[in-house]
């Protein structure tokens, strides 16, 4: 069920830091009320606090994941996890540690984990990883890594999806777009 798995992976990230917090709580409630509605999001919010008393199998949830969900949707659960992550507007340094162990059992590269990360910061270098590429890139380089980078991100991904998905994945789509204006100002590109 994608659900419970969903709520396993949430729960992972929530007890990283050893505190729930109410930001991280209502961050969840927001998605699952949006997703499925009031009804279904108390029952999951209910669920999820049984599971955060509960220890953890993480590895066998997020191949469980891997197993029945496509790419691009485990990115879009990357990057919902590090908004749970964010919700409190700090990204703990074991809250990351564990989406990193996350991303590497859903078999997530590397370079896609940084750049989703990456959409969490908010400076130049940001922006290079976003984009994949290092900050000596050439001018046409940094545009072919867009262009790849649009297409990888783009919303129509996950149209089959709720509007919370697609919503989530505009976002993303919308970072990759801000993060190649801030390195085109930033290098004068035309």
């Amino acid at each position: 069920d994608y659900a419970a798995s969903l709520l396993v992976l949430i729960a992972a990230v929530m007890k990283a830091d050893g505190k729930v917090m109410k930001s991280e709580l209502n961050y969840v409630n927001d998605f699952f009320v949006r997703q499925f509605g009031k009804e279904i999001a108390h029952e999951q919010m209910i669920l999820l606090r049984g599971i955060l008393k509960q220890e953890l199998k993480l590895r066998e949830v997020c191949l469980q994941i891997k197993s029945n969900m496509d790419h691009a949707m485990r990115l879009q659960l990357i990057h919902y996890i590090f908004g749970l992550a964010n919700a409190d507007q700090t990204l703990d340094g074991s809250e990351v540690r564990v989406i990193e162990e996350i991303a590497r059992y859903l078999g997530i590269s590397q370079k896609d984990y940084q750049s989703i990360r990456a959409m969490f910061g908010h400076d130049t270098e940001s922006a290079y990883e976003i984009l994949e590429v290092s900050s000596d890139a050439s001018d046409a380089e940094i545009k072919k890594a867009y262009r790849k980078m649009a297409i990888k991100y783009h919303p129509d991904k996950l149209s089959n999806l709720g509007p919370e998905f697609k919503e989530a994945a505009e976002e993303k789509f919308v970072k990759v777009k801000e993060a190649y204006e801030t390195i085109k100002k930033k290098r004068n590109i035309k």
